[in-house]
C-alpha cells in the first residue's frame, strides 16, 4: 500500500513508522524543514518538506499515486483541504482526517472529501485501523524489523491496575511503557504516575505476549 501522511508531528510520525515497518509505501510530509530534517535518522518512510494544502505539491509528493492519504496536521482548515485535494483532485480511495476541535467535526465527512474522520482523542492503534481498513492490528503493529511489538491495552475502570503506581505494576521480562495517553495527551510514563480509568497505555516489548501484557493490567 503507498500512503502519503500530512503532518510530521508526533501521531503522524508514529504512523508513519507504523505502516513503513508493516510494509507500506510511506511518504511524510511537513512544511517545517526542521522537523522533517530531525525525523530523517529516525524513519525509513520517504520525507518531503512542503504545504500539503497546494495541489502542486501534494502531487509532487505522490497523492496521485496513493491508496490512502492521513491528514494530521495541528490545524483543521488544513486537515479538511488536503483531503478535499486527495479525494477530488487525486481520486485517492482512502481518505484520512483528524479532528484537532470537536467543534469543527461536523465538517469532517465525504462534503470535504473526507473517508474516516478521526477525534484528537482516538488511540493511536484504533486510528490505524480505521485508517487502512486493517482488521488485524496486531500484525500491523509488530515491528518485525525492530524485534520488538507494539502493544496496547486501555485502563477500564474495572481494572485491577487502577490507582497503582506505574512504580508496582509488574511488568513481563523485556517490556517497557512507551507513554500513558490521557484524555487524548501522551505523557511521560513516570514510576509515580497512578493508572486511571481511560488511560491508554502503549509498550514495547520483545518478549512478551499481549496476553502476558494486558493480564499485568486487567
Amino acid at each position: 500500500m503507498k500512503a502519503l501522511i500530512a503532518g510530521a508531528g508526533r501521531l503522524g510520525t508514529q504512523i508513519a513508522q507504523v505502516l513503513a515497518a508493516a510494509g507500506n509505501n510511506v511518504t511524510l510530509v511537513d512544511a517545517d524543514a526542521h522537523r522533517i530534517a530531525a525525523l530523517e535518522d529516525r524513519i525509513t518512510a520517504r520525507l518531503v518538506v512542503g504545504d500539503a494544502c497546494e495541489p502542486v505539491f501534494l502531487e509532487n509528493a505522490g497523492a496521485h499515486a496513493a491508496d490512502l492519504v492521513i491528514a494530521v496536521t495541528g490545524k483543521d482548515e488544513d486537515n479538511l483541504v488536503i483531503g478535499l485535494l486527495a479525494k477530488r483532485q487525486f481520486a485517492v480511495p482512502r481518505v484520512v482526517a483528524r479532528i484537532n476541535d470537536d467543534e469543527n467535526a461536523w465538517l469532517f465527512d465525504h462534503r470535504w472529501g473526507i473517508d474516516i474522520a478521526v477525534p484528537a482523542a482516538t488511540p493511536l492503534i484504533s486510528l490505524i485501523e480505521e485508517a487502512t481498513g486493517a482488521a488485524d492490528t496486531v500484525a500491523l503493529l509488530r515491528l518485525s524489523k525492530a524485534g520488538v511489538d507494539i502493544i496496547e491495552t486501555v485502563i477500564s475502570a474495572r481494572s485491577r491496575a487502577v490507582g497503582k503506581r506505574l512504580a508496582d505494576v509488574e511488568l513481563p521480562d523485556g517490556t517497557v511503557i512507551a507513554t500513558v495517553v490521557r484524555d487524548g495527551q501522551p505523557t511521560v510514563p513516570e514510576p509515580e504516575v497512578r493508572l486511571r480509568p481511560g488511560d491508554e497505555l502503549l509498550l514495547v516489548s520483545h518478549a512478551a505476549t499481549e496476553q502476558e501484557v494486558h493480564s499485568a493490567f486487567q
